[in-house]
């Protein structure tokens, strides 16, 4: 069994910038009160934000108000799925290949994300990603674990549960070089794929074993992500 596990942001889809725009708004639901200042995002768990979000806007031992703020970031991703789903759009050929994939003997698909569970199925909902063939239940989420790599361990426990064994290989395919890092740091194999913030050169330099300009040649696709263990190394 081969565990196919797919970032969503910049991989599958581009959400116009809508996801961060939860933030703000989480966290005056939360501690009721406009935060001043906002973190990096690209590339983190939703947790990791939400912890550095509350901590530099003055909260101490953020991690008591993290439920809350988890309960209202998702709230509010929700009520943006409109806007989210009118200026953003499904990247090509992420559609086909978690399809091609789906066909593919011995595969299983999920997902490998920061978002926050419901938040990835929102914004998979939003531009008709959210098909049978990714098992939600089986991925990792970045209401998880705050650290990335940890979810690849996470995901391959959930799918050895439900499935009554451990995936032979874990396959994780994103765009970032922290994508990149989270896979090769959970034992994973990576496919980079340029349709993010990063050229090809970049995932490459940071370890992917295959990289790929973008999800539109699904025969690419395949043979990246079915490949064994030892082949395609910086293709």
């Amino acid at each position: 069994m081969r565990l196919v596990l797919w970032d969503v942001d910049g991989t599958l889809v581009d959400s116009a910038g809508i996801g961060p725009d939860a933030f703000p708004l989480a966290f005056e639901r939360t501690v009721g009160r406009p935060a001043a200042e906002l973190p990096e995002m690209a590339g983190r768990t939703d947790h990791e934000i939400g912890l550095e979000t509350l901590e530099r806007n003055g909260i101490e031992e953020p991690e008591r108000l993290w439920p809350e703020f988890a309960r209202q970031l998702a709230a509010a991703l929700a009520e943006l799925e409109p806007a989210m789903r009118e200026r953003g759009r499904a990247l090509p050929g992420a559609h086909d290949a978690i399809a091609a994939l789906a066909e593919a003997s011995g595969v299983v698909q999920s997902l490998l994300t920061g978002n926050l569970k419901p938040n990835a199925a929102v914004k998979l909902g939003a531009f008709g990603l959210l098909l049978p063939a990714l098992d939600l239940e089986i991925g990792a989420y970045g209401s998880d674990d705050r650290h990335r790599p940890t979810l690849v361990s996470i995901a391959r426990e959930r799918t050895a549960t439900r499935h009554g064994q451990a995936p032979e290989q874990t396959v994780l395919i994103g765009d970032t070089p922290l994508d990149v890092a989270a896979g090769r740091g959970g034992g994973a194999r990576v496919v980079g794929v340029a349709t993010g913030l990063y050229g090809a050169e970049a995932l490459a330099e940071a370890g992917a074993d295959v990289v790929l300009g973008d999800l539109l040649d699904t025969e690419a696709v395949l043979a990246a992500v079915l490949a064994s263990a030892e082949e395609g190394a910086h293709a």
